[in-house]
């Protein structure tokens, strides 16, 4: 009996772009699961296409963060480890800060009132898909880094925070703490908007502490956490 393909067909004047769109979606949506071997040959026969635009798509979200390349083993679906995430938190704690001191230097009218409908999605999202919900996070993160204007430091957070994301719409959240994650966004907004007086890695940290355990573990915050503590 042959088997089902997972994934439709698709147009050949933009093959690499909806494979990487397809395949991008079945990882968020848990439809290829973490850890999962991504063979080449068996791609493209579910997709009825050569290997070479699967290869370059396979590439493309290697530097999104999304796929692992594992020496002599092949690609595999991005999954992390508790200490994995920490680390990747550590670093996000420190670029995120700049790109939040950054926006809120350079916002504009305009832009405070997309960030502000991105944020009202994000606050409306709770009783929305993991996938969906996730996807409205990240888009509301990645508006604050696209007004930043630096596109390095944009382009850095999307690769590192690409698999941290992928990663938590596999997590299985308690529905209390989704609700907790959904409205720490709001600080963030207030910050932007000049209503705050914490500093912006205190913000990224309190915001982070939410959904993952110990964020700044691998950070210089982490020292003055244990020093408070004492």
């Amino acid at each position: 009996m042959p088997k089902v393909s997972r994934f439709a067909p698709v147009a050949v004047n933009t093959l690499k772009q909806n494979i990487t769109e397809l395949l991008t979606d079945a990882i968020f949506s848990g439809k290829l699961k973490p850890g999962e071997r991504l063979n080449e040959s068996e791609l493209s026969r579910e997709f009825h296409v050569s290997r070479a635009p699967i290869r370059e798509a396979l590439q493309h979200l290697q530097e999104q963060g999304l796929v692992m390349n594992s020496p002599r083993r092949g690609m595999f679906v991005v999954y992390l480890e508790d200490e994995d995430v920490q680390k990747i938190n550590s670093v996000r704690l420190i670029l995120e800060a700049e790109a939040l001191r950054l926006a809120r230097a350079k916002m504009k009218k305009v832009q405070e009132a997309t960030l502000l409908k991105a944020l009202e999605a994000v606050e409306k999202s709770e009783s929305a898909t993991p996938f969906s919900r996730t996807k409205l996070d990240f888009d509301f993160h990645k508006t604050i880094w696209g007004i930043s204007g630096n596109d390095c430091l944009e382009r850095t957070l999307q690769g590192l925070t690409a698999p941290l994301f992928a990663h938590s719409v596999l997590k299985i959240l308690k529905s209390d703490k989704v609700r907790h994650i959904i409205f720490s966004h709001r600080p963030l907004m207030a910050f932007l908007q000049g209503k705050s007086k914490m500093s912006a890695e205190e913000i990224i940290a309190d915001h982070l502490r939410v959904p993952w355990v110990q964020p700044e573990r691998f950070s210089s915050l982490a020292d003055g956490r244990e020093k408070k503590g004492k």
